[in-house]
């Protein structure tokens, strides 16, 4: 195999963590909007973990793209 198709092979493998990110963010956030219908008052409690959520599911979604840029450009 060409080493340039296998660089380009593994940049588009690494791009599925952002994928798995997205995913990741729809279900914190849906679940979070199920539940604070369901409970209004312990939505405020909660909103802490949610933006927690948020910001450790995105890192992994930056992380996985600076992966792929790293193997297109710098290996």
């Amino acid at each position: 195999m060409d080493p340039i198709a296998a660089k380009y092979i593994g940049a588009g493998l690494a791009c599925f963590g952002m994928a798995g990110a997205a995913l990741g963010l729809g279900n914190i956030f849906g679940s979070f909007l199920s539940g604070a219908l369901r409970n209004p008052s312990a939505a405020d409690g909660q909103f802490g973990r949610l933006i927690l959520g948020f910001a450790v599911t995105e890192a992994l979604g930056i992380f996985s793209l600076l992966v792929a840029l790293l193997l297109l450009f710098v290996v």
